[in-house]
């Protein structure tokens, strides 16, 4: 059988092994071969890299340091030719039954090694003997100069076949690259007319097929090299022990994978319908309250806006049970390794996710406090606008100046919060109005006027009235207070309380009443009280009996 052939079938049969007679291995594993390797410490003594026997230890002598020295004995009389092969015999030494070459001591085999092999001290020693001359035999025969010489010529053929493998096989590559090319080409053009140049520009076909043919190139060069080195190193006495070895190194993962793949096979059937019964669990609960948000299905003392967030808690829920029971199952997960890596990834995520942790309390505090929902009209700090989203760590709210501000929800639960719509459509949105009117002015003259402003404003509810109120008597000037109820939403809250303000300016021009804002510093002589006379003055009218003190505000001013 040529030797190039040897590794390649060396592969097959432990595929084969390790596919179909995993169970006949295992099987003979935990017979009584395995319990005498694993009580009886031995070692091989090797030889040019092939091993010979194994040998047992002794008392004063561990199992590996006497296999090299045997190993080192045998290599010394190899390496000499003035030992004749027919040197080596099997002689009665001092103690017990040795073999010797020229008289030298190579090994002693003793009753334990024969109790190994269960056979005679006498037999075992002429198997061993008979092993030794071959193996000396061979390491003459491969150190000769014809058979160095042959193995040069060999290598450099096999070098040169290599390298015109790797040239043609890069040949190949180059070619069908510009065949793919030129191909792509082709149907790039006959598709442009279909689908546009934009869309066909967009799609990177040839750039798929081009990487997965140069990834096959890189796979097969590698395969031919280490094929290579396999034959040219195993043509030397001093390289072919790596040679024996590079063939393990190979096919030695593979098998450990493949035979790692058939034993976790049980526990992958396992977590594959673990996650199909999670998908349909999730679907399922999804499907439910998405129905709930729809307004499908009405639940008692239960929000539709709640829907969304109780899902996600939900399926939190469902895949942490899912990763606990999945745990056991996955691979390594009772290693140390496993386990150290888990507890560093649970410790990093800990540190820096207790800001996000926080938000999304305060997400659900929000959400199922009913403190906030999309559309309303809220102020928070400094913001005020239109509530676009509400989610689980921030909050968007739309200001007037079409800004969208994005607020974390802790800072929210932190802040106090004004929301315009929640009582707005029960009795309307009051908005106020003060201003500071000198004590020369009747207070039913500032109540009539403010009154007036406010029947002149629309978007102002006639059902509640307005009123007004009178807040402070002031250094200069009594605060009096406008309070009007807004019509509607709260979304032209700000139009319409600059309509207000506008109406009052004008209506306290028209009756040339001064507001004291700036209030001034120096008081005139004139001392500030209204006669008596003069509290009724235009707009205001005395009340009709029944009713408050004001009739309301005239309906034109006058001049």
């Amino acid at each position: 059988m040529p030797s190039s052939l040897r590794p390649f079938l060396h592969a097959l049969v432990m595929a084969a092994a390790a596919l179909f007679a995993t169970d006949l291995w295992a099987a003979g594993a935990s017979g009584d071969s395995e319990a005498t390797e694993a009580e009886v410490p031995t070692a091989p003594v090797r030889v040019d890299g092939q091993v010979l026997f194994r040998v047992r230890g002794v008392s004063s002598l561990p199992a590996a340091e006497r296999a090299e020295a045997i190993a080192r004995r045998i290599g010394a009389v190899a390496g000499n030719p003035g030992i004749p092969l027919e040197a080596i015999t099997v002689a009665e030494g001092a103690g017990g039954t040795e073999i010797q070459a020229g008289g030298q001591r190579l090994m002693r085999v003793t009753d334990a090694d024969a109790e190994l092999e269960g056979v005679g001290v006498a037999a075992l020693a002429e198997v061993l003997r008979d092993r030794i001359v071959q193996s000396a035999g061979r390491y003459r025969a491969d150190r000769a100069p014809e058979a160095l010489l042959r193995s040069t010529l060999s290598s450099l053929a096999a070098t040169a076949v290599l390298f015109l493998a790797l040239a043609l096989l890069g040949r190949a590559v180059r070619w069908l690259d510009r065949r793919i090319e030129d191909a792509w080409a082709r149907r790039q053009a006959q598709l442009e007319g279909t689908l546009g140049r934009d869309v066909m520009q967009s799609v990177s076909v040839p750039a798929g097929i081009r990487s997965s043919l140069r990834s096959a190139w890189v796979v097969v060069s590698a395969v031919l090299v280490l094929a290579w080195l396999d034959v040219v190193l195993a043509w030397f006495p001093w390289t072919r022990w790596i040679s024996d070895g590079l063939a393990d190194f190979l096919v030695k993962p593979l098998q450990t994978i493949g035979l790692a793949i058939a034993g976790y096979i049980p526990n992958l059937l396992f977590l594959l319908v673990l996650a199909l019964v999670v998908r349909f669990a999730l679907r399922m609960l999804r499907l439910y309250f998405s129905a709930i948000e729809r307004g499908s299905i009405v639940l008692t003392r239960f929000d539709r806006d709640w829907s969304l967030p109780t899902y996600k808690i939900l399926r939190a829920l469902v895949l942490i049970v899912a990763l606990v029971m999945a745990y056991p199952y996955l691979p390594g997960s009772g290693s140390a390794a496993f386990q150290g890596v888990s507890v560093f990834a649970g410790l990093l995520v800990s540190l820096g996710a207790a800001s996000s942790v926080s938000n999304v309390i305060s997400g659900y505090l929000v959400t199922y406090g009913r403190i906030l929902r999309a559309g309303d009209w809220v102020r928070i700090g400094d913001v005020f606008g239109l509530v676009t989203h509400v989610r689980l760590l921030t909050t968007r709210v739309r200001t007037f100046r079409n800004e969208e501000v994005t607020i974390p929800n802790s800072v929210i639960m932190s802040s106090s919060i004004t929301n315009y719509t929640t009582l707005a459509g029960d009795r309307g949105l009051i908005l106020q109005a003060e201003a500071g009117i000198g004590y020369e002015t009747p207070w039913r003259q500032v109540h009539a006027m403010l009154l007036e402003a406010a029947r002149r404003t629309p978007g102002l509810r006639a059902e509640p009235a307005p009123f007004v109120l009178q807040r402070a008597l002031g250094d200069f000037a009594v605060t009096y207070q406008l309070n009007v109820f807004k019509e509607g939403e709260p979304a032209g809250l700000l139009v319409v309380q600059s309509t207000l303000l506008q109406n009052i300016q004008d209506v306290f021009n028209e009756y040339g009443v001064q507001i004291m804002t700036p209030a001034y510093v120096a008081d005139t002589p004139e001392p500030k009280v209204v006669p008596k006379e003069n509290w009724y003055l235009a707009p205001a009218r005395p009340a009709e009996p029944g009713n408050g003190p004001l009739a309301g505000p005239a309906s034109r001013p006058p001049g």
